[in-house]
């Protein structure tokens, strides 16, 4: 086993930075999609499709 390890040693640090990266990358957008932020990164006043993908938030008192 040890021998396994020390042989392969480079392939799974890759994997393991690589697994922290993806890791990362998923929860920072779960983190802006549970905040209500749009998907493509830019500002939604200039999209095509404005108010289509969110809904519009109305103050009815």
């Amino acid at each position: 086993m040890a021998a396994w390890l020390s042989a392969n040693i480079g392939t799974i640090i890759v994997i393991l930075v690589l697994a922290a990266v993806i890791a990362l990358a998923v929860r920072s957008m779960i983190k802006d999609k549970k905040s209500g932020k749009g998907g493509c990164g830019c500002g939604c006043a200039n999209c095509a499709m404005h108010g289509k993908c969110h809904a519009v938030k109305t103050n009815t008192k």
